[in-house]
């Protein structure tokens, strides 16, 4: 069976992109900008303003979205302020400039466990995936399984949590999907909540479930984030 969830962060998001449109327009009729709404709104670094702030609104991927907000910031300028000028050829190197800066130098979280055998943290509670124009298979082993985070930008990630036991509580997985795609595959008993926002994209719940078997509602898995030109799915194992 397949679930549509609507989430608050849905509403919120085209909420505060069309108070931005509207403002915009509003300002003008005032004269207080000289130059086309729609020569502003209908461009690459408008969207990637959009796609930074939607991001910063919905995910906790704070570092992600503020590159790319101040990307689209830098280059939306020279069309408002014509005296502040960048050349468009700068775009790309920006943005591979910050894809490397979000590899580089995202935060690792604090539940690993590091192997003196073969010199490597080891993923234990939690995990940090990154998929940028490839893809990537990842199995969790953990009996206290605690969230994680998942950046998928031109990629593909699967996630199997057959094998998994959740935490207490509300355990949360972050997505962030450009142009990207996610599959969870999650055990039948999980009791699973969707809070992703879809903008041109959507993730969907596929879990067949038992109706012999009572979910543990003290456990629940979150899935947050948002989906891009992408999507995304939970499937039962």
């Amino acid at each position: 069976m397949s679930h549509r969830h609507d989430s608050p962060g849905s509403r919120i998001t085209f909420g505060t992109i069309l108070i931005i449109i509207g403002a915009l327009y509003f300002l003008q009729t005032l004269n207080f900008f000289s130059f086309s709404i729609p020569h502003l709104i209908f461009s690459i670094p408008f969207a990637i303003l959009m796609i930074g702030i939607l991001v910063l609104i919905n995910s906790r991927n704070k570092l992600f979205g503020g590159i790319l907000a101040i990307i689209g910031l830098l280059t939306l300028l020279p069309r408002i302020y014509p005296s502040f000028y960048i050349n468009d050829n700068f775009l790309l190197p920006l943005i591979l400039i910050a894809l490397g800066v979000l590899i580089v130098f995202r935060r690792r979280p604090s539940h690993y466990n590091y192997d003196f055998r073969t010199g490597r943290t080891v993923e234990k509670d939690y995990f940090d995936e990154v998929a940028i124009f490839s893809g990537s298979h990842k199995i969790i082993n953990s009996d206290n399984f605690k969230g994680g985070n998942i950046t998928s930008i031109f990629g593909g990630t699967e996630i199997d949590f057959s094998q998994c036991k959740l935490a207490e509580g509300d355990v949360i997985v972050d997505i962030v999907m450009i142009f990207g795609g996610t599959t969870l595959i999650v055990p039948r008993d999980w009791n699973v909540r969707i809070n992703v926002t879809p903008i041109f994209g959507g993730f969907a719940n596929k879990v067949m479930r038992n109706p012999g078997v009572p979910l543990d509602t003290t456990r629940t898995l979150i899935i947050k984030g948002v989906a891009i030109f992408g999507g995304g799915e939970v499937k039962g194992y």
